[in-house]
């Protein structure tokens, strides 16, 4: 492991940005840049590589160093609990939800919200298609009925004008998921839930430090849970937390996972009688994945700010390129970056295929591949009845979501300062779409 040198390792420098080129400077250059590229042949054709900066680290992730490894070795020579209990405090300090309980890792975060939220079975909860099934799979546990909705073809994230049109009386509850890093509208959602009288439970999995207008994800719906595995925002190698938005929400989930709770809840609790026992399963953190994660929360800002920056160094100038587009923040959201940077590719304004378009860049240098990620309402389990008690609904299209499989695109997610890197891609692509009238053509 290296160790953690300074500021720099998560900074990129002002200097650098304008290196790298600011979204002003940006669109002045771009407006000349596909005829100088023109001359340039492609790669693909023979050409030289337009990306030759090395990119070795520049996407590894997690960050551990010599701060992790003391933080760890700490906890071996004195075993005990007391970095669960550390960790939630300087979480409750840095993101200030009314209650917060850390968990074994997401899924089970998400399970005792959904425990927490306290639902008769038969209840249906409004969730997005495009996702994984952590937050989803866990409903037929209580009975619970998924209901699968659209997703935006722009944002990715939770349409809730499709949730409109699945709405039944029978809907308890809204399941949102901050794709990649990107808040949902969290206040159009919160607007529908108040007037259709529904909960709502955010899964922040992707967006540790992501906010909308000033207040963090996790802290807009009843309760909020977030993941650190080791390939999430804040990693931990495993481990999870929530927010609750009130004391009945905190006590019912962290009774349902955490035995020692109950005993130390406050008098009139209803759920103190479960001192012994808890209610049902043990789903302790583990004190070194805690140790880890307060080590990483440390730097997190730092960390989120850079990549900011630099995707938007990046995204700024690709995106004055006919048919680019990418998952953009609407106003007041301060996005962070999980896993990939996604962006759009319409091939009508492109003047050329995906398909064309990502072969042409491949061969120039760039790490891009097609958007490829979980549509949870294909996969067999929530097909099958017999893991339910009430089958989950399941849509016959969902356009938007047909619209982001074909036209997303997925760029890097750079996890270090590489400015010239970004200058690169940039050129790749100036250079690809400097000749997309022949690439129209294959």
């Amino acid at each position: 492991m290296s160790g953690r040198t300074d500021k720099s390792r998560v900074r990129i420098s002002r200097r650098a940005m304008l290196a790298s080129g600011g979204a002003v400077t940006a669109g002045m250059v771009l407006a000349h840049a596909p005829k100088a590229r023109a001359a340039e042949p492609l790669a693909v054709h023979g050409g030289k590589k337009a990306v030759t900066a090395s990119s070795s680290g520049a996407t590894s992730w997690p960050h551990f160093g010599d701060e992790e490894r003391k933080a760890v070795e700490s906890v071996v020579r004195d075993p005990g609990y007391g970095e669960i209990s550390a960790f939630e405090k300087e979480w409750q300090e840095h993101f200030k939800p009314p209650f917060c309980k850390s968990h074994m890792n997401g899924t089970s975060a998400l399970t005792s919200g959904l425990f927490a939220l306290n639902l008769p079975a038969g209840s249906e909860i409004l969730v997005p298609s495009f996702d994984a099934w952590f937050g989803i799979l866990p409903m037929r546990l209580f009975g619970l009925v998924p209901v699968f909705v659209d997703n935006h073809p722009r944002t990715m994230n939770f349409d809730v004008e499709d949730a409109r049109r699945r709405l039944t009386k029978k809907t308890r509850a809204i399941e949102v998921v901050h794709l990649f890093g990107l808040p949902c509208d969290m206040e159009a959602i919160c607007d529908f839930a108040k007037e259709k009288g529904l909960l709502v439970l955010e899964d922040c999995a992707h967006a540790h430090d992501a906010s909308i207008k000033g207040k963090y994800v996790g802290n807009w719906g009843q309760i909020g849970a977030f993941s650190c595995q080791g390939s999430k925002v804040l990693p931990a190698i495993e481990g999870g937390i929530a927010n609750y938005e009130n004391r009945e929400f905190y006590e019912r989930a962290a009774s349902f996972g955490h035995y020692e709770c109950p005993g130390q809840f406050p008098g009139g609790s209803k759920y103190k009688k479960y001192g012994s026992t808890g209610l049902g399963l043990k789903l302790r953190m583990h004190p070194m994945g805690a140790a880890l994660a307060r080590c990483q929360l440390k730097i997190l800002d730092r960390q989120t700010e850079m990549e900011r920056e630099q995707n938007h160094s990046l995204n700024s100038r690709l995106c004055q390129l006919p048919g680019i587009s990418e998952q953009a923040p609407g106003p007041g959201v301060k996005r962070v970056y999980w896993s990939r940077n996604q962006l759009f590719l319409d091939p009508a304004k492109a003047g050329m295929s995906r398909e064309a378009a990502i072969k042409a860049l491949k061969a120039e240098g760039v790490a891009v591949g097609k958007l490829n990620y979980c549509v949870s309402h294909r996969d067999p389990v929530f097909n099958e009845p017999e893991w339910w008690h009430h089958a989950p609904v399941i849509p016959d299209r969902l356009p938007g979501l047909e619209e982001t499989l074909r036209t997303g695109i997925s760029l890097p997610r750079f996890t270090k300062p590489v400015p010239e890197l970004i200058d690169q891609y940039v050129r790749a692509f100036e250079k690809v779409w400097a000749h997309r009238a022949e690439l129209g053509k294959t």
